[in-house]
C-alpha cells in the first residue's frame, strides 16, 4: 500500500480541487506500487487515472469494413477483433513483464512524452518458440490499451504477382497509421527473411527491401508487433527497426506454478496447485501446451459428472497431449 505521506498528499490535493497536483500525487502512488512489484494494482490505477477507451465504443463494424484487401484474390489483409485477455492472464519472465509495463506506461502517458519531444515505443519484436505467449501478449497489450487487435494475414499479404506483396504491405501500414490499434505481424520471418540467403529468389529480396523502407517511413498511431519462431533467419537490418525485443521462452518451474494457478482459477480441485508433484507433471511444456492440458482435464471432469478436478484428470490429459505431440513429430 502507498506510504502515509503520499496518501495524505493525494487526499489533500483532491480535497482542494487542485487537479494538476492531484494527478502528480496519483502518479507518485502508482510509481511506488510498481516499485513494490504490485503490477496489477499499478496498472488498474493507471487506467482509472488516464482513462481506458473501450474497443466497443469505437465504430468497430465500420472499422472492419474498411480493412484493405488483396487485389489478386480479394481477401482481407488484416483480421480485427476485440481483445479479451488481460494482464493477469499472461505469465511473463521478470524482464518481459518489466518491458511490457514500461510500454503500457509510455502509451498511457504519451501526452507527457510528446510535450518533451519524445514518443512511446511503437515497434516491438517478439521472438521465441511456438506456444510461449507471443500472440497472447499482443492481445493483452491491446486489451490494456483499450485498442482493437489487428492480425496481419500473411496468407493474404504474400502474393504470387510481381510487386503485389509490397503493395499489400503498403496498404496495411497506411491503414493502421490512421486508426490506433495494436497490429500483430505473426510469422514475421515470412516477410523479413535474410536477404543473403541464396535459396531465395529476387522477388523475396525486393519484399524485404520494401518492408524495411515502409517501417522506416512509418509514423502512425498504432503499436506494431512482429512475432517470429525463427529469429535466426531474420535479416540483420531488421533488428534495429524495433524499439524493444522481447525473447519468450518455455516457462520455468516457478512460472509453471503461476501459470497453473491462473489457468485453474475458479476450478474446484482435490490438489494444491503449487505442489511440486503437480508442477513437475508439466515440466518442459509451453504455455499453450499447459492451457490445452488444463482445458482437456476440465472437460473430462465435467463430462464425468465430477465436482472436483482430480490429479488423475490431469494425468489423463497429459497422456493425450503426449500422443498428440508424438503424432505432430511424425507428421
Amino acid at each position: 500500500m502507498a506510504s502515509g505521506n503520499l496518501l495524505r498528499q493525494l487526499i489533500k490535493t483532491g480535497a482542494e480541487g487542485n487537479l494538476e497536483a492531484f494527478k502528480k500525487a496519483s502518479e507518485d502512488v502508482i510509481q511506488e506500487e510498481r516499485e513494490k512489484h504490485h503490477h496489477l494494482l499499478a496498472s488498474d490505477l493507471e487506467k482509472i487515472l488516464y482513462g481506458r477507451s473501450s474497443v466497443t465504443s469505437q465504430p468497430f463494424i465500420s472499422l472492419i469494413k474498411q480493412v484493405p484487401s488483396d487485389k489478386e484474390r480479394g481477401l482481407p489483409l488484416l483480421h480485427i477483433k476485440e481483445p479479451l485477455r488481460r494482464l493477469e492472464d499472461v505469465i511473463l519472465s521478470d524482464d518481459n513483464r518489466s518491458l511490457i509495463d514500461e510500454v503500457l506506461q509510455e502509451h498511457h502517458r504519451q501526452e507527457v512524452l510528446k510535450s518533451h519531444g519524445l514518443a512511446p515505443a511503437d515497434r516491438l519484436l517478439f521472438c521465441g518458440p511456438p506456444g510461449c505467449g507471443k500472440t497472447l501478449t499482443a492481445e493483452v497489450l491491446a486489451s490494456e490499451l483499450g485498442l482493437p487487435l489487428a492480425t496481419v494475414r500473411i496468407d493474404s499479404v504474400v502474393s504470387s504477382y510481381l510487386g503485389e506483396t509490397a503493395s499489400n504491405l503498403r496498404q496495411v501500414l497506411d491503414f493502421v497509421a490512421s486508426v490506433p490499434m495494436v497490429v500483430l505481424f505473426d510469422e514475421f520471418d515470412a516477410l523479413a527473411k535474410e536477404r543473403a540467403d541464396a535459396a531465395d529468389h529476387g522477388e523475396l529480396k525486393r519484399v524485404v527491401n520494401a518492408f524495411l523502407q515502409l517501417l522506416d517511413a512509418y509514423n502512425g498511431r498504432s503499436l506494431l508487433i512482429a512475432a517470429t519462431n525463427h529469429e535466426g533467419i531474420l535479416d540483420a537490418a531488421v533488428w534495429r527497426r524495433f524499439d524493444e525485443v522481447l525473447v519468450f521462452e518455455p516457462p520455468n518451474l516457478e512460472q509453471l506454478r503461476k501459470l497453473l494457478a491462473c489457468k485453474l482459477r475458479g476450478l474446484r480441485r482435490n490438489f494444491e496447485v503449487d505442489s511440486n508433484e503437480i508442477t513437475n507433471l508439466f515440466k518442459g511444456m509451453s504455455q499453450a501446451d499447459v492451457e490445452r492440458v488444463v482445458r482437456r482435464a476440465a472437460k473430462e471432469m465435467v463430462l464425468a459428472g465430477k465436482e472436483f478436478l482430480d490429479e488423475r484428470h490431469i494425468k489423463s490429459a497429459i497422456r493425450r497431449e503426449d500422443v498428440r505431440q508424438a503424432r505432430m513429430k511424425r507428421g
